[in-house]
């Protein structure tokens, strides 16, 4: 029997298992196409993803602890968006929360305490203290210019000069009695002796008789003497004269500010936290204007600024959160979750080798924005800081916001200050990945406790009416947004096709919208750079194409290499043991198909089937799994009257990286039965598949690129018409194939067959018949399986024969 008598009796075989052109991509009805973009009187909303809104909307109504919520799915499928959404009505129906200030604390600086006001109130109550502040740098020092002020301190230094100048007259007295003069001279005293009534000077005393001159020195010294005992209560003197001025100035800047005080006290009568700090800032207040403020105006207006820098920064309050202009609940994302970005610092300044700080150096974190609202977090950054985390969780649990400062500025030469804690009220929405949440739940036991809300979004937008109506709504509105002209029937079509291609389905849509997004605006850069006034299926075609010619660098070379002879693929003629796979690169964005040649040895011996990928540490674990399926497929429908005993080595020629998948495993098991039964396979296809070990065919990913890939090989070396792609049959409804494949399938120039079982793949790659078991457990003679099982049986006996007769 010829291989061309073979391929002549197998034809009928492929036409049954051939597709046609309409099978290998979504039929869409222009009718429908056109009905989609007639959108008036809809209104842009989200489309799909019921499961999750439900979700939402449930952890928005449970309003008790622990129902926080994770955000399950990948990137571009609209998780912010529709959070966003949900929690933008949510909020706009809920009470505006609280402002919270921290204030200076009096008796220890070093633990500010906290105050709640009314939304609005805290950013008030600081332009009035501003404004009190204000008014006594109006008041002081003129208030010490009252003649009350000044005739009680003019009583206060009479009293003092009254009881110098009565001792001083005194002494002043006895030395007159004593023929001695009392001179008192920029507050000094002093005397000189008297002769006839007129004073010395000093080179008259000078001519003196030695014992006049001891008289008068120990005359003066006696006089001294009653001076000092006369002034020895001088200090006490001038300590009163201090006190009774310190006190009237106490008392005069007490009766300046009450009035001041006073009208705050009445505008703030019924907020008790407010009075009580008002009344423990009145004594402090005091004692700044005391200690600060000068009698007299200064003409320096840099130290008047400085002045009034010091009262604000220690008596104003710091509005930490304030809701002014706000109108319900606040929703925060915080791109970055940082300790610092969520719970919030102390900033600190220095000054002379030193760190300082004050109440008014504490600056907000996310949970005091979101605090009485919502918080947007993302999961992936989130939980790479582990100690920013379990912070997190152990303020959900205390509802507390608590800022650590010692563990950020734990140095010497600093201020330390721990402001007090301020309640927390929030809902925690945190955005992430299927595998980060699971991997959460084995690693937390507090997450599931903390996050009991989980909602899911799906990869898939149903195909129905309502789905492609919004999805053309959305699509018009970011057109016009882009000033492009109106979207054809045609476009619409080309977008659909590629959400299709995105969702790898023929009944789903890809619920990754941002993708078609972004390809709007590709076609419409295009579509303006033409200056064409609608946005065709062309202009589509055209931004697939560029996106393509900018990333398919690495594809091209790989094609060149087979062409060039540099990896080793036929595309024609038959081979033994050897067979075309398919296989998928991901490289970047960029996902491109690729043929790789498989082969197989086999001969006698007790090794097995030898994986050579995984022996080199190529193959990883599930490749590794679907060559090991193939001695458990090999047994059962071969080796049920002997035991199976063989060597083979299988192989993916030319592949120097990595290798996953099982896809290949179909490719591997065909390749391992020619092998065995010395029957060629044909090279003009190529196969893909994985299977079980009952011969099932199951379906594999990326089928799409793998038949384009090797498409795209044949096209370039012409096509012959025998050549094509078998796929499992459960990937039908995977296909979203480019128009070029669909065309030359038209045409009858390249086929697509699809597989259930490994003997159908056999009967497309060798044109033999496979054949059947029958109830002896033994195929029909002069087919495939008989002769693999004749092989087989011979490899057995030769092996176990020859270690008996050892």
């Amino acid at each position: 029997m010829t291989q061309i008598a073979v391929t002549k009796a197998a034809d009928t075989k492929l036409q049954l298992l051939a597709l046609t052109a309409a099978q290998l991509s979504p039929q869409l009805d222009d009718a429908q196409i056109k009905d989609a973009l007639d959108v008036a009187g809809y209104s842009s909303t989200f489309i799909g993803q019921d499961r999750a809104k439900a979700a939402l909307g449930f952890a928005i109504g449970m309003d008790m602890p622990g129902y926080n919520l994770y955000v399950m799915g990948e990137p571009a499928l609209g998780r912010f968006t529709l959070v966003q959404d949900i929690l933008q009505q949510a909020a706009s129906e809920k009470e505006t929360p609280d402002d919270w200030c921290y204030l200076n604390n009096f008796d220890d600086e070093r633990t500010p305490q906290t105050l709640r006001l009314l939304p609005g109130e805290g950013r008030v109550l600081v332009k009035k203290l501003e404004a009190l502040i204000d008014e006594l740098l109006d008041t002081f020092p003129a208030a010490f210019d009252n003649p009350g002020y000044q005739r009680r301190k003019k009583a206060i230094h009479a009293a003092f000069d009254n009881k110098y100048e009565a001792a001083i007259a005194l002494v002043e007295r006895k030395a007159l009695e004593k023929q001695v003069v009392l001179y008192e001279e920029n507050g000094a005293v002093s005397f000189s002796p008297m002769i006839d009534g007129k004073p010395l000077d000093d080179t008259e005393f000078a001519s003196l008789a030695d014992d006049k001159r001891q008289f008068f020195y120990e005359l003066v010294s006696e006089l001294e003497t009653i001076l000092n005992e006369q002034l020895l209560e001088l200090p006490q003197w001038k300590r009163e004269l201090s006190e009774n001025l310190r006190t009237l100035r106490r008392e005069t800047i007490e009766q300046a500010i009450k009035p001041l005080l006073k009208q705050l006290e009445h505008d703030y009568v019924t907020e008790l936290g407010i009075l009580r700090y008002l009344r423990e800032m009145r004594p402090e207040l005091v004692k700044a204007v005391l200690e600060l403020l000068p009698e007299e105006l200064e003409s320096d207006k840099a130290e008047e600024l400085d002045i009034r820098s010091f009262f604000i920064n220690d008596f104003v309050p710091n509005v930490l959160v304030h809701h002014e202009s706000m109108s319900g609940a606040p929703i925060v994302f915080e791109a970055n979750p940082s300790y610092g970005n969520l719970f919030g610092r102390v900033e600190y300044s220095s000054a002379q080798g030193s760190l300082y700080t004050n109440y008014r150096m504490i600056r907000a974190g996310a949970l005091h924005k979101a605090n009485g609202g919502y918080l947007i977090l993302d999961a992936d950054r989130l939980l790479t800081q582990p100690a920013v985390w379990d912070a997190l969780k152990l303020a959900l649990k205390s509802g507390e916001i608590v800022i650590d400062t010692l563990s950020e500025h734990a140095v010497t030469n600093s201020t330390i200050i721990t402001p007090k804690a301020i309640p927390l009220s929030v809902k925690v929405v945190l955005l992430g990945s299927r595998d980060l949440y699971y991997l959460v739940q084995d690693v937390d036991d507090e997450f599931n406790e903390l996050f009991r809300v989980l909602a899911d979004f799906e990869s898939y937008l149903p195909l129905n009416d309502q789905t492609i109506k919004y999805m053309s709504l959305q699509l018009q509105d970011q057109i016009q947004q882009l000033e492009a002209g109106p979207l054809t029937v045609c476009g619409l079509k080309q977008l659909l096709l590629f959400s299709f291609r995105q969702a790898e389905h023929q009944r789903k849509l890809s619920a990754r919208f941002a993708d078609v997004l972004e390809l709007v605006r590709e076609a419409c850069y295009y579509a303006n750079q033409q200056g064409d006034n609608e946005l065709s299926g062309a202009h589509v075609q055209q931004a697939l194409a560029g996106k393509q010619y900018r990333t398919g660098r690495i594809s091209e070379s790989f094609l060149e290499d087979i062409q060039e002879g540099q990896i080793l693929i036929d595309s024609d003629g038959w081979a033994v043991g050897k067979i075309n796979g398919l296989t998928v690169l991901e490289i970047g964005d960029t996902a491109f198909g690729t043929p790789a040649r498989i082969s197989a040895t086999v001969y006698p011996g007790s090794n097995g089937v030898i994986d050579i990928e995984r022996e080199v540490e190529l193959g990883k674990a599930i490749h590794s799994k679907g060559v090991m399926l193939l001695t458990g497929y090999l047994g059962a429908k071969y080796a049920q009257q002997f035991p199976l005993t063989l060597s083979a080595n299988i192989a993916m020629e030319q592949s120097y990286g990595l290798i996953d998948g099982d896809s290949a495993s179909l490719a591997e098991v065909l390749a391992l039965i020619s092998a065995i039964s010395g029957m060629p396979l044909r090279q003009d296809l190529a196969i893909t598949g994985s299977i079980n070990q009952h011969g099932q065919v199951q379906a594999i990913g990326g089928v799409n690129e793998k038949i384009e890939g090797f498409f795209k090989l044949c096209q370039s070396r012409g096509l012959t018409g025998r050549q094509g792609v078998v796929i499992p049959a459960s990937n039908l409804l995977h296909l979203v194939l480019h128009q070029d494949v669909i065309n030359a399938v038209d045409a009858g120039l390249f086929h697509i067959y699809t597989v259930r079982t490994v003997d159908e793949a056999l009967e497309l790659l060798t044109g033999l018949t496979a054949g059947e078991r029958n109830a002896k457990g033994q195929y029909t003679k002069k087919t495939l399986n008989a002769l693999t099982m004749q092989k087989l049986a011979a490899i057995a006996e030769l092996v176990n024969g020859g270690a008996e007769e050892d």
